[in-house]
């Protein structure tokens, strides 16, 4: 018969509390949010450098399913919601050390003007589109005095969603693992590599699928990056910060994280995408769907493992 000796009740597992408010429903919208923010920068990027003709999948057809995306991510959202009656009094003020407000806003504004833009478009990807009524043929016609912009305006909004899906999570203090500056820009370059990762999918342009699987190469590259750091910092801090850092460094998120958000979901995209631009015969779908994969997991991760995460000292 052995004796313990417990000195502590934090040797017992639950003893701690942890934060479980969240589920499914926010990596999800996270996801979503960054996936349509990163496609919205690329639409309004490559039509202001007059280029619609050469990307028409990234300026055209990828922005219209984000009006699709936006609105789905707010229905994930307002399931999350406690008191759902209540969402609207978020747009009864601007509060500017909110990350809620900045969020709310920001969708406020962002989800109307992926709407303009997919109808801008539309006729030009179905010859055969007929919108019946004279008065909305009439406000398109008007709105395309202004596309250009419109197209400056959605990539601002589009860089402010993506950085606050990020930011959204690094606001709580009380989390040692969001409780970090990068974050907001982490999450930022996460939906643009997701965004060109559907352009590329979507697009039957050879020469399309290879500048974004090089725009894609480059985001991929500073995404790793940035984990590098986060982790580094992490190690560099305080004491809860190191221990947040070992749920990936040998705890229980070490494997679903390294491998299948940095090994399937980044580094093995990487190198098919290389490959793919040395004109090796590989399957054009297979990176870019790795990379929606890792980068829905990753938001997936960063949430359940935050909401683990605490303060003991």
């Amino acid at each position: 018969m052995r004796e313990e000796l417990i000195v502590s009740g934090r040797m017992n597992p639950h003893i701690d509390p942890q934060l479980q408010i969240w589920e499914w429903h926010i990596p999800a919208y996270l996801f979503l949010g960054g996936l349509a923010a990163g496609i919205l920068f690329f639409a309004g990027y490559f039509f202001i450098k007059g280029k619609s003709e050469e990307y028409p999948t990234a300026v055209k057809l990828a922005p219209i399913i984000t009006p699709v995306l936006i609105v789905l991510g707010l229905v994930f959202l307002f399931l999350d919601l406690k008191h759902k009656l209540y969402f609207w009094r978020l747009y009864t003020a601007i509060k500017l050390e909110s990350p809620m407000s900045w969020g709310a806003w920001t969708l406020m504004f962002i989800m109307p003007l992926s709407g303009i833009w997919a109808a801008l478009n539309i006729e030009s990807l179905f010859p055969k589109w007929d919108w019946k009524f004279d008065f909305v043929k009439n406000a398109i016609k008007w709105l395309r005095n202004y596309q250009k912009p419109i197209a400056w305006a959605m990539m601002i909004l589009s860089v402010i969603l993506g950085i606050y899906t990020g930011i959204l999570l690094s606001a709580f203090n009380a989390r040692p693992l969001w409780n970090t500056s990068i974050l907001g820009p982490l999450f930022l370059v996460s939906g643009m590599s997701t965004g060109a990762a559907a352009i590329i999918i979507l697009s039957k342009s050879k020469k399309e699928r290879h500048t974004f699987a090089q725009i894609d190469l480059l985001l991929i590259a500073i995404e790793l990056f940035l984990i590098v750091h986060m982790f580094m910092g992490f190690r560099a801090s305080s004491q809860v910060q190191i221990d947040a850092s070992e749920m990936f460094l040998g705890g229980d998120f070490t494997a679903p994280f390294w491998v299948f958000v940095v090994g399937l979901g980044l580094v093995i995209p990487a190198a098919l995408e290389v490959m793919e631009m040395r004109n090796k015969k590989v399957p054009y779908m297979v990176a870019p769907a790795l990379v929606l994969m890792g980068g829905l997991l990753f938001r997936f991760i960063m949430a359940y493992a935050g909401q683990m995460s605490r303060w003991l000292y």
